[in-house]
C-alpha cells in the first residue's frame, strides 16, 4: 500500500504543534491528569488503529506516519476531563478510532468527526465521570492515584466548572457570580481564559500556514458573539453571560480552530464553511444555556456533520445562481 500523503502528514504535524499552547496551558490548569489523559488517549487511538488497521490487512505504518490518529487522540485529551478513571479516555479514543473513523474505511472518509463521536459517547455513557473536573492541580503521585486506582476522592478536587454554574444560577448577579464562584476568573472561566487564548494563537498560526481556512472559526465565533450578545441581560441573575465570558469558557477556541476545521466530516466550499461555524456556534449557545449539558461542542459539531454535505449542495447551487 502507498505511504501516507505527505501533505496530510505535514497538516497533521502543524496541528500537533499548534496544541502544544493550549496542551501547556492545560497541564498549567489542572496539572498531571492533563498528561496522564494525554498518554491514555495517544496510547489507545494508536493501539485501536494499528489492530484495526491488521485486520482488514492494510500497512500499519499508516498508523504512526499520518498523524491523524494522534490529533484525534490530543483533541479528546484536551476536552476530557482530568482525573477521570483511565478507563475513560481509553474507551473515548477507542470508539473515536474504531466507530467515528474506521467503520467508514479510515483516513478521508468519516462522516463525523472522529473525536467528538468519542467524546458524545463517554458523555452520554458516563455523565458522572464526565463532570468532574479538578479544583486544584493535585501532584503527580495523587494524580496517578486518583486516575489508576480510584484512589479517595478529595472534595476540594472537584468542583463545578464557570458554564455549569451560569446555568444552574437562579438568584445571583453576574458580578456576584464571578466574586464568589471558584469557576469564574476575570472575563470568563479562572484558568481557561488563558488556555482559550493559548488555543487561538495555534488557531491563528494554522490559518498563517493555510493549514485550515478563516471561514469556519469566523463564523462560529460570530455566531456565537451575536447570540449571547442578544441573551445578554447585563449583571442581571437572568442573563445568560456576555459575549467575552463564552467566548473565553469552556471549549471554545479549541472548537473554532481544532474541531470546526475537521476537512473531511465538514464542508468543501468556502460558503459552506462560514455556514458550518455559524451554525455550530448558535448551537453551542443554545446547549450552553438551555440545554442539559455545560458545554454542548461535540453536539454542535455532530449535528453540523450533518449538513455539511446539504450546505455543499447549496453553495454549488448558489454559484451556478450567481453565472
Amino acid at each position: 500500500m502507498s505511504s501516507p500523503d505527505p501533505r496530510l502528514r505535514t497538516s497533521m504535524r502543524l496541528v500537533l504543534l499548534a496544541c502544544t499552547p493550549g496542551l501547556l496551558a492545560l497541564f498549567w490548569l489542572h496539572g498531571w491528569g492533563m498528561m496522564l489523559n494525554l498518554l491514555l488517549c495517544a496510547s489507545a487511538a494508536l493501539l485501536c488503529e494499528a489492530l484495526l488497521l491488521a485486520l482488514r490487512s492494510q500497512s500499519l505504518s499508516q498508523t504512526l506516519n499520518d498523524g491523524s490518529a494522534l490529533v484525534t487522540a490530543v483533541l479528546l485529551a484536551a476536552a476530557l476531563p482530568t482525573l477521570a478513571p483511565w478507563w475513560l479516555p481509553v474507551i473515548a479514543a477507542s470508539v473515536a478510532i474504531g466507530i467515528g473513523k474506521q467503520a467508514y474505511g479510515g483516513v478521508g472518509r468519516n462522516l463525523f468527526n472522529p473525536a467528538m463521536v468519542g467524546y458524545a459517547f463517554v458523555l452520554l455513557s458516563f455523565p458522572l465521570q464526565m463532570n468532574h473536573w479538578p479544583g486544584q492541580a493535585p501532584g503527580l503521585l495523587d494524580s496517578v492515584q486518583q486516575v489508576f486506582a480510584g484512589g479517595e476522592q478529595i472534595d476540594a478536587w472537584a468542583r463545578p466548572t464557570l458554564l455549569d454554574g451560569l446555568r444552574h444560577n437562579r438568584s445571583l448577579t453576574i458580578d456576584e457570580l464571578f466574586a464568589s464562584h471558584p469557576g469564574f476568573g476575570n472575563i470568563g472561566g479562572a484558568g481557561s481564559e488563558w488556555v482559550n487564548l493559548a488555543f487561538l494563537l495555534g488557531g491563528l498560526f494554522l490559518m498563517q500556514r493555510k493549514v485550515i481556512s478563516w471561514h469556519a472559526p469566523a463564523g462560529l465565533l460570530a455566531g456565537l458573539v451575536v447570540f449571547s450578545l442578544l441573551g445578554w441581560n447585563g449583571s442581571g441573575s437572568d442573563s445568560n453571560g456576555s459575549p467575552l465570558l463564552h467566548l473565553f469558557s469552556g471549549s471554545t477556541m479549541l472548537a473554532a480552530f481544532f474541531i470546526a476545521t475537521e476537512p473531511v466530516s465538514g464542508p468543501r466550499d468556502d460558503w459552506a464553511k462560514l455556514c458550518f461555524g455559524v451554525g455550530t456556534g448558535v448551537l453551542i449557545y443554545l446547549i450552553r444555556t438551555w440545554g442539559s449539558y455545560p458545554d454542548g461542542t461535540a453536539f454542535a459539531v455532530l449535528l453540523m456533520n450533518l449538513l455539511a454535505p446539504a450546505l455543499d449542495r447549496m453553495a454549488v447551487r448558489r454559484q451556478q445562481a450567481a453565472r
